[in-house]
């Protein structure tokens, strides 16, 4: 397919074609206070291996003014489709393209934001995966790497960030704009190119180490500063910076290290080189868990990492997207667990507990791939940003590092560094490098873990005598069928686990033997077992070092049931509430169980991050996985007993106010919602809970989605908080409110109309999607699957997806709307990418069904 969509080939013929040098690119933002279009001139040099050939370079823009080609004009005329075709190339050229390019409001390219608090613009760039040609014109694929020279005009007095070090600017026309001239990159990929302009406030330190000093830079809006945290970013970095230059062996490779906390940001954060921008929602303007804090450290260390595993040494076409994001989620984990002086020792809780299940839910989807996907074009990756990419792949890197121990895996990426800096590798690149420094052959470890879709899952058989001790012991593996339209065929893999063993001491689960395994094949004997007395908890891949599903015996999960807040390490608990939320969605636990199971033992349940995972999956259990006869008893039961946690929780504690947003999320009866209303308008205080600015937009968005805040509320709380999160919020309230009226016009706002930004996109439909609303949204189905084709194919990527995942009737848990997805997926021709994000939403709905049913036979029983 021509255009905007990339294939795989088009782009290997043309690197074999061409060798890029350098670009030249000037950009006039004197226009950015207005908006509309600004000025791009490109000079790019580069050689072609075959002169007299022809090839094309990419450009997204309203107009081309004019294209010249080793001195001779070529028709701006030609430019079509995204692409400016370049005919017999010279053995040395040197191509000048001016453009006219489009400011966004979608996170894609140059996107331009006006702070409602200050009135002034800010701008900053958002290229991967193919968005750098919205801003001037490239090669835009990753194995043309080149070096970029910035120049800049911009309005006077602001800020303007790139990859390399910012210049004093100058002076230019009449003293409203000047110009900042940048110095060359190091050859790096188009993606990974950065410009962050307006009158942004920064913070700076540096990094020291021996003779080496790294300037860092924290940036943010002025209407965000006084919320900024700057010392507590630096210390994370700084201990970033200590921890990946011992393991990686590799100085880190650019000039400076700034930190731009940017508005309405797609992302997390994304790793441009040496000007990493992130979602300025990590600039806290209200309390927070300390699993918030965790996140963005997590999110700081993964850009890090990314520096040496991207930016120095970058993947050659993105079927190796996967190595890039699971080694920086990998790297992310294994510093805060074991950097000196980190806060959060416990990361590989919260990576079991988050990364892993994600992970899971990804790679049962009929849409579920390889790690190393075959990616064939520009759509395929834009959809494949997902939990396998990121979280199964960074478990199996973990799994790998148990395979081959850890200091022969940095052994081996530290000669990874040194051979490819600066260049293009494969995934063979790496594993060569890990096969030396192990002395292990990885190939077959590559094909079974790397090349083959599904997960494995585990389980104990055991046979004890007449005394409960164990005669025999193995660990049983099998590979379940993958979904229905997925590709491949479910494969047993050789896996490297740990079995703990526990015995209870009064109310506490205490570890007393742990064996170390391969497990490979069927069924795998644990002679080490057998003859010893049977222990309270037999946790199988216990300290989480693969990547499968386990189950408990019998036994074993009668005792995790009423004891599961008894063990003293954070990890194997998070491992026994994984394993029964993942039965859940199997449909082996039924989701009254499972709300049964968590309140028995979330109250003992210490660890901040893990109490908030199983809030969120008990309402999703709830509204998703109930029979729906039984669903507002359940509900009833959890919004009470959110409550009395709330009420009981220590003043001012993180459990407090997680309990505060759950209670919000699920109020129902007339007093929790007089209670939510209290609170708001201060007639009723929780001792030690501060209803500070983001809690008050959490309580009144509950409020407005039961009728109990009409739009005069929702205008008195945006006049309080009159701020770009505060309109987002006040778009969630009116469309959470639960009329035909407010539901029209979200409807209209999103699906009719393009006007809205990302994120207040994003907010119109996170209100309009109110779990307790199923009835007055069911018409709303038949309206979605008419209107999706044409948003796929008349809006951005971000947008397109937000809409299509967002809207997609799931709450309509009906055989209709399985039959509605079918009919149209038979009918609509959509293509692959649009139809994958469509079917993986359809893939929700049978699950749910499938729950139901089961939910609905325990509770007849």
């Amino acid at each position: 397919m021509p255009g905007t969509n990339l294939t795989r080939e088009e782009a290997r013929t043309r690197a074999d074609l061409l060798r890029v040098d350098a670009y030249d690119i000037e950009l006039d933002l004197g226009s950015a206070r207005e908006g509309g279009t600004f000025r791009s001139t490109t000079v790019v040099r580069f050689t072609a291996t075959t002169p007299g050939a022809d090839t094309f370079i990419d450009l997204v823009a309203p107009s081309v003014e004019e294209i010249t080609l080793n001195g001779a004009s070529l028709d701006p005329a030609s430019f079509s489709d995204s692409r400016i075709p370049l005919p017999g190339l010279a053995a040395e050229n040197e191509l000048r393209i001016v453009a006219d390019c489009a400011y966004t409001n979608t996170g894609e390219g140059l996107h331009r934001f006006v702070d409602p608090v200050d009135g002034e613009t800010y701008l900053y760039t958002q290229f991967e995966v193919p968005d750098a040609r919205r801003v001037f014109a490239t090669f835009e694929q990753p194995d043309l790497k080149a070096a970029f020279t910035f120049t800049v005009t911009a309005p006077t007095g602001w800020v303007v960030v790139s990859n390399s070090p910012t210049p004093e600017p100058a002076p230019a026309g009449d003293g409203s704009t000047q110009v900042w001239k940048f110095e060359p990159t190091g050859r790096i990929s188009s993606y990974i190119t950065a410009l962050i302009a307006g009158p942004y406030v920064g913070v700076f330190d540096s990094y020291e180490n021996g003779e080496q000093t790294v300037p860092l830079g924290v940036y943010c809006r002025p209407s965000l500063r006084e919320f900024l945290d700057p010392e507590a970013i630096f210390a994370v970095t700084k201990q970033g910076f200590d921890y990946f230059q011992e393991k990686f062996d590799f100085p880190y490779p650019f000039a400076k290290y700034d930190q731009l906390f940017v508005p309405e940001f797609n992302a997390g954060a994304m790793e441009n080189a040496g000007a990493v921008t992130l979602r300025d929602q990590y600039v806290f303007r209200s309390k927070v868990t300390d699993a918030a804090y965790e996140a963005r450290a997590a999110t700081i260390l993964h850009e890090l990492a990314h520096m040496w595993f991207g930016d120095l040494v970058t993947m050659e076409w993105w079927n190796d997207l996967w190595l890039n994001e699971s080694f920086a989620t990998f790297a992310e984990a294994v510093c805060q667990a074991e950097a000196p002086g980190s806060k959060w020792p416990h990361s590989w809780t919260t990576f079991a507990n988050q990364m892993k299940t994600w992970a899971y839910r990804q790679d049962q989807l009929p849409s579920t791939h390889p790690i190393m996907a075959d990616i064939n074009d520009l759509e395929d990756v834009q959809v494949n940003f997902d939990g396998i990419t990121y979280a199964k792949g960074a478990s199996v890197l973990k799994q790998l590092v148990a395979y081959v121990g850890q200091d022969a895996f940095f052994q081996g990426v530290q000669a990874y560094f040194k051979r490819h800096a600066w260049g293009n590798t494969r995934l063979s690149d790496l594993l060569g490098a890990l096969e030396e420094a192990s002395g292990r052959d990885l190939k077959a470890w590559s094909k079974s873990w790397l090349e083959t879709a599904g997960i494995n899952v585990l389980r104990p058989s055991m046979v004890l005598n007449t005394d409960g001790e164990i005669e025999s012991f193995a660990v049983l593996q099998d590979a379940p069928a993958l979904p229905a339209g997925a590709k491949g065929e479910a494969v047993l893999r050789p896996h490297r686990i740990a079995i703990g063993l526990y015995e209870l001491d009064g109310d506490t689960l205490v570890r007393t033997d742990r064996i170390e395994l391969d497990v490979d094949g069927p069924r795998t004997e644990v002679p080490e077992l057998v003859g010893r007395h049977r222990p309270a908890v037999v946790l199988l891949n216990d300290d989480d070092l693969s990547y499968a599903k386990i189950r408990l015996d019998e036994d074993s999960l009668a005792v995790v049931t009423e004891h599961l807040g008894g063990f003293t390490d954070s990890l194997p608990r998070a491992l026994c509430w994984a394993s029964a939320w993942d039965m859940t969605r199997d449909g082996e636990l039924a989701a009254r169980d499972y709300l049964s199971l968590a309140l028995s033992g979330i109250g003992r349940e210490s660890d901040i991050g893990v109490v908030q995972s199983v809030q969120r999956q008990v309402k999703l259990a709830l509204d998703a996985y109930a029979d729906p006869d039984w669903r507002e008893e359940g509900l009833t039961r959890w919004a009470a007993a959110a409550e009395e946690h709330l009420r009981a929780a220590d003043p001012g504690s993180d459990h407090q106010l997680a309990w505060a947003r759950t209670l919000a999320s699920v109020a129902r009866t007339d007093g929790q919602l007089a209670l939510l209303a209290g609170l708001l308008d201060g007639s009723v205080e929780v001792k030690g809970l501060a209803v500070d600015t983001e809690l008050r937009w959490t309580l009144l968005t509950r409020l407005a989605a039961t009728g109990r805040a009409d739009e005069a509320r929702i205008a008195a709380e945006l006049e309080r908080d009159n701020t770009a999160a505060g309109q987002e919020h006040a778009a969630t309230c009116r469309a959470a409110r639960p009329t035909a009226e407010a539901k029209a016009t979200a409807w209209a706002s999103v699906v009719e109309s393009d006007q809205l930004t990302n994120y207040v996109q994003e907010a119109v439909i996170a209100g309009f999607q109110q779990s307790d609303q199923r009835e007055l949204l069911a018409p709303y189905a038949e309206k979605y699957f008419a209107a999706v084709k044409g948003i796929w194919e008349t809006r951005s990527h971000e947008i397109s997806q937000q809409i299509i995942i967002g809207l997609y009737p799931g709450l309509q848990v009906t055989q209709e709307t399985l039959d509605a997805t079918d009919a149209w997926l038979a009918s609509a021709e959509p293509a692959p990418a649009l139809r994958r994000q469509v079917v993986e939403s359809r893939a929700g709905i049978e699950r749910a069904l499938k729950a139901q049913a089961v939910d609905r036979a325990v509770g007849g029983r």
